[in-house]
Order: structure tokens, then C-alpha cells, then sequence
């Protein structure tokens, strides 16, 4: 079975919690298990974080689209956003210690470690970053929608 989704927000803070909620609730109907889904929505709320916080040139107006597809055993997110974009890191980013001052700088790091793939790049000749990365799934024993 698969199930995708995509969905346009503006670039402001609410809607994190939003995106959030939608993956969440799309599977918890699937019968994802809920270690799973937590990791997931965790390391989707870093990268809609990110995109609110770096995707434009200021204007909350503007939006960034979020992807979600559950296929098979595999559940890949992507965040695109319009942004000014950045030269993405040739290797994974190393671990390292934040002070608990900081406020900013650990989405990226936190992303790499809660899925098993991650891929940061551009949009050619149009600018802007998206975020992608997927999980193998586990499911629920009465899991409703299990892969088969």
C-alpha cells in the first residue's frame, strides 16, 4: 500500500506544528509503529524549522511544500523551500557537542540521526534547498494498512 501527500505552508512558525501533526496522524492511521513516527516528526519539524527560518528572503507570504510518501516498507520526506539555498555537505555531518546555550545549528544534525538516508540539495537554476530523507518502517501488529 502506498500513501503520499504534499501540502504548501507559509513560511511561519505555526505551521511546523502543523506538518507535524498531518504526518503523525497519517501514521498513526497507517498503523506505523509510534518509535517510528516520533522519529519522523521530529526530524520533519527540524526541516520545516529550517525552511521557515532560511527558505525566503524575509516574506512570511511565502511558502514551502512538504512531500510525504509511505510506499511499501519506506517512508521518505522531502522540504523544498525558495530560499537563497547552500553549498550542502560532501560527507554527513560530523557529531558534534552543542553548548546548552545554543539555540540554533543542531536540525541537520538531528535529521542524520533519526533517518537512515538524508539528501540536502538544490533546486538547478532555480535556488532554494530541499530536504530529504527516509526511514524503513515498522508497523503495529493490528496495523490496518501493513505493506505486504
Amino acid at each position: 500500500m502506498s500513501i503520499w501527500w504534499s501540502i504548501h505552508l507559509r513560511r511561519d512558525a505555526a505551521s511546523v506544528p502543523l506538518a507535524r501533526r498531518l504526518l503523525l496522524g497519517t501514521m498513526e492511521t497507517a498503523g506505523v509503529d509510534p518509535d517510528i513516527s516520533y522519529d519522523l516528526s521530529v526530524a520533519l519539524s527540524e526541516a520545516c524549522a529550517n525552511a521557515v527560518e532560511h527558505g525566503g528572503d524575509g516574506d512570511s507570504a511565502e511558502a514551502y511544500r512538504v512531500t510525504a510518501y509511505l510506499d511499501g516498507e519506506k517512508c521518505r520526506i522531502e522540504v523544498a523551500d525558495s530560499g537563497p539555498g547552500f553549498r550542502p555537505p560532501s560527507r554527513p555531518l560530523p557529531v558534534r557537542v552543542a553548548s546548552v546555550e545554543d539555540e540554533h545549528g543542531r536540525g541537520l544534525f538531528l535529521i542524520q540521526a533519526l533517518a537512515d538516508h538524508v539528501h540536502i540539495g538544490g533546486k538547478p537554476g532555480l535556488g532554494g534547498t530541499v530536504v530529504s530523507f527516509d526511514k524503513l518502517l515498522k508497523w503495529r501488529e493490528d496495523a490496518p494498512l501493513i505493506a505486504v
